[in-house]
């Protein structure tokens, strides 16, 4: 088995055992019967910003997996874009997860989210010959509209 074998094995298991974990939390808090008003969500003045960053962290996602699978096939040149990749996830996640409970802290965290947003979208833009790139890079830059947006 080569290294890049066991890399994308390593994933696999990995992406597995996240889904498992998924299933189960699913399975075990099932939503389908209960009644809820999510309406107040949708004319949250944040809904952009939330529907902004989670876009940004799923292309980011797709990004960095494929990021990874050409850094084992020893393409080094991936490595700043896979970090800067990563670290837009997290933050983003972060940022949707308290814009969604319009906290008071989502204008300090779009802040810090705008400027990985920015690092990531010109690490991107390297790589423009990567559709995942792209559409990372692109998404970047819709986050950084709406984290202006709320920053004023």
């Amino acid at each position: 088995m080569n290294r890049r074998d066991a890399f994308l094995n390593t994933g696999t298991v990995l992406l597995a055992a996240a889904s498992g974990a998924s299933l189960a939390e699913d399975m075990e808090h099932d939503h389908s019967k209960m009644e809820h008003d999510h309406s107040h969500m949708h004319g949250s003045p944040l809904q952009g910003l939330i529907a902004a960053t989670a876009d940004c962290a799923a292309k980011g996602q797709s990004c960095v997996a494929h990021c990874l699978v050409l850094l084992a096939d020893g393409d080094k040149a991936m490595a700043r874009c896979a970090q800067s990749v990563n670290q837009t996830i997290a933050l983003c996640n972060a940022l949707e997860s308290l814009a969604a409970q319009q906290s008071a802290l989502v204008p300090a965290l779009a802040k810090v989210t705008l400027e990985a947003c920015e690092q990531c979208e010109k690490e991107c833009r390297k790589h423009l010959q990567h559709a995942q790139c792209k559409a990372c890079a692109e998404s970047c830059v819709a986050c950084i509209k709406e984290c202006k947006a709320v920053l004023g």
